[in-house]
């Protein structure tokens, strides 16, 4: 009977694989430092936020470069960024919006959909990059915008912050309709995440 391979967690780990953690530990911050705001609000908590993104974009890249540069891309490497990145470019930039004044009914939905398309685009990136390594030992292109995209919501949500636009002044202020709030500001939100299941092809550096 086949068993499946056993190995120590710890020692399997390449360099690249602890950028990787680095990258889920910057997500998660950001999602805690907005539940902080939550809890008591404060423009710093928000701009903290908004800060770890791109750091967690820089343990992004690196991870990736590192892998190349050590020889040490693997499956479980692969699997292990896809996870930190749901948690850094998808759960964080919503919890992020939704501590900013994206609370309503169809706010709630847009930003479910925009988590959802992430964890979809980053599922079809495994598949069609085992598929290119089997055909051609390189992934040529993304398909889809790469959920790392989402740090620029985030950046256009810091300047909310800085200029005080929160809340009830968040810009371009709320529509009421079907018992809902939606703020069209959240519609950035819904148009990354078409843009992630999209069939645009990217070229991979």
């Amino acid at each position: 009977m086949n068993r499946p391979p056993r190995f120590s967690m710890i020692r399997s780990f390449h360099l690249a694989d602890w950028l990787t953690l680095g990258n889920a530990a910057c997500g998660m911050a950001a999602i805690l430092a907005a539940m902080a705001h939550l809890r008591m609000p404060a423009e710093h908590s928000l701009l903290r936020a908004a800060a770890f993104i791109p750091f967690a974009l820089l343990f992004d890249v690196l991870d990736g470069r590192v892998a190349r540069w050590r020889q040490s891309a693997s499956v479980l490497g692969r699997e292990l960024d896809s996870l930190a990145d749901v948690i850094a470019f998808g759960a964080a930039p919503a919890a992020i919006a939704f501590a900013v004044g994206m609370d309503g009914l169809w706010d709630r939905a847009v930003l479910l959909y925009f988590v959802a398309c992430g964890v979809s685009r980053l599922a079809r990136y495994n598949v069609t990059a085992e598929a290119f390594a089997q055909a051609t030992g390189k992934v040529t292109y993304f398909e889809g915008t790469p959920i790392p995209t989402s740090a620029l919501l985030v950046l256009v949500l810091a300047a909310a912050v800085w200029q005080g636009r929160t809340g009830p002044a968040l810009w371009f202020g709320a529509w009421e309709f079907a018992s809902g709030t939606l703020h069209p500001l959240v519609l950035l939100y819904a148009l990354s995440g078409s843009l992630m299941i999209s069939t645009i092809r990217i070229p991979k550096p």
